[in-house]
């Protein structure tokens, strides 16, 4: 679990008898690529620590998925309806690499936030983060440029574009594939988004509902 455990110990230090605690409540698994992890409307009744490889989160709407985030090694995914409300996920997660993973159930989840404080304390900043997360990602939506969203989000996905399908990340964008290229294009070949993003967004480049 060396990356799970770098990971956690760089958002709350944790001391050699609460990562010995946690070992023993989990389990490795191999899964391969598109697998999913969590699936909407069913209970999984587990989370998962990401020690290689990568995930994406989503929703599926009148059958279109809609990418909703992405998760890399040092991560827990798990469905936040299921282990906080008792309900079944609204959300898909699934593998887009073969991915290495530490299972570990949600009682035992639960138990230890509720008698480890070191890990109710890493739980808490976890979820911190991801409430800030989704705030920046729809203050973004409403406020930015298509070109200055994609400029935040390689900056705070450095590692996603190279390993994901550009699809994905313009679902998570909510513009369109030709949009991201373009935007990708421009980039590479200008080092800037600055005389692009005014023309993309007079060429109406978002997805509608925008």
């Amino acid at each position: 679990m060396n990356h799970v455990i770098e990971k956690m110990n760089a958002l709350y230090p944790l001391s050699d008898a609460t990562i010995r605690e946690l070992k023993a409540c989990v389990t490795p698994f191999h899964f391969p690529r598109r697998h999913l992890l969590v699936k909407a409307g069913h209970f999984c009744r587990s989370a998962y620590f990401i020690e290689r490889g990568i995930t994406r989160s989503f929703w599926l709407v009148n059958g279109e998925e809609i990418t909703t985030s992405f998760a890399a090694e040092g991560s827990i995914v798990f469905s936040m309806d299921e282990l906080y409300y008792g309900k079944t996920s609204e959300e898909y997660v699934e593998t887009l690499e073969e991915t290495e993973a530490y299972r570990i159930g949600l009682d035992d989840l639960r138990r230890l936030f509720h008698t480890n404080l070191e890990l109710a304390n890493w739980g808490r900043i976890i979820h911190q983060n991801e409430y800030r997360r989704l705030h920046r990602s729809h203050k973004e939506r409403l406020t930015l440029s298509a070109a200055a969203r994609y400029e935040a989000f390689c900056r705070q996905f450095p590692d996603v574009t190279s390993r994901v399908q550009l699809g994905y990340i313009a679902s998570y964008l909510g513009i369109t594939l030709p949009t991201l290229s373009r935007l990708r294009g421009g980039k590479k070949h200008k080092g800037t988004f600055a005389e692009t993003s005014g023309n993309l967004d007079k060429n109406n480049g978002e997805l509608s509902g925008k």
